[in-house]
């Protein structure tokens, strides 16, 4: 399904329409647009096009570029989040962004494709053609390192007890809060209140339960975005996370509200994620 968008004469569409590919990982939006160079007014396009009332509702925004004039099929990832900020990576916009790649490119079969990113290359392989709707991919998420300072930070949950706390850097920065059942917690008002103690940067906010050693369960407030269905960065750094306490072994489920996926913790850590094709949305002149 295609839909017309006007942008209100933004540079996307001034050598014409650019096409957006709407994709999901596990209820985790994303739109994408491949173009020559990111446009100066990225963020307010961001924010106007992944509105869910006044534009067509996504977590953020991806654009494509290439990464040099000398070879134009290595692309760099570009994302920024709902709010119009800019984010290093996104293990779910990664696995997107593949499958956006095999859906317009002259692949017939599977992908397996380095892009650039702010946080470094990451590998990207998607299994499928480019008109299935829903493909496997596995993206190299890079090595989990530790994250941002914790010093002086107060876990109040409104209630629930915290267990232990870890700090996780993906490329981007993760808050990893081990609690006894992550769906009992007001994420709403306690993630922005643990993201404050990060500002500016921000740090995305999870709550994570270990169910046995192959299984752990995960919420998240993503900075920029919010309560997200998903985060496969998130769950790389909370299963990083129980790895390290010993709670898990290498191979480990993620339950997440939008669905469960699988990390191969090491170096580097592997996310397997299934991407599904939403549509195609038109942005033009307006």
């Amino acid at each position: 399904m295609t839909q017309t968008v006007c942008d209100g004469g933004s540079p996307v569409g001034e050598t014409g329409p650019v096409n957006l590919l709407h994709c999901h990982g596990f209820g985790n939006q994303f739109l994408i647009a491949f173009t020559d160079e990111v446009p100066v007014d990225a963020p307010e396009l961001a924010r106007t096009l992944c509105d869910p009332v006044n534009g067509i509702g996504a977590d953020g925004m991806v654009f494509g570029t290439p990464t040099s004039r000398v070879d134009s099929t290595r692309f760099t990832f570009t994302l920024f989040n709902s709010d119009g900020s800019r984010a290093e990576v996104s293990g779910n916009g990664l696995a997107c962004f593949g499958h956006a790649i095999l859906r317009t490119g002259p692949q017939q079969e599977d992908l397996d494709v380095v892009v650039d990113t702010a946080a470094g290359p990451r590998r990207i392989r998607v299994v499928g053609t480019p008109t299935d709707p829903v493909v496997s991919v596995t993206v190299e998420m890079g090595a989990a390192a530790g994250g941002p300072d914790l010093r002086g930070l107060s876990v109040d949950l409104g209630g629930p007890q915290a267990g232990r706390v870890a700090s996780v850097d993906m490329g981007n920065p993760h808050l990893v809060v081990e609690v006894d059942d992550p769906a009992v917690i007001d994420l709403a008002t306690v993630g922005p209140r643990l993201e404050a103690h990060f500002l500016p940067v921000g740090c995305n906010v999870h709550m994570v339960s270990v169910a046995d050693r192959s299984t752990i369960r995960l919420r998240t407030w993503e900075r920029g975005a919010g309560l997200t269905e998903a985060c496969g960065s998130g769950a790389c750094a909370a299963a990083a996370t129980a790895h390290s306490w010993g709670a898990v072994d290498d191979l480990v489920r993620v339950r997440m509200p939008g669905g469960e996926t699988t990390v191969v913790v090491g170096d580097p850590m592997v996310l397997s994620v299934t991407s599904t094709f939403v549509g195609d949305s038109e942005v033009a002149d307006g």
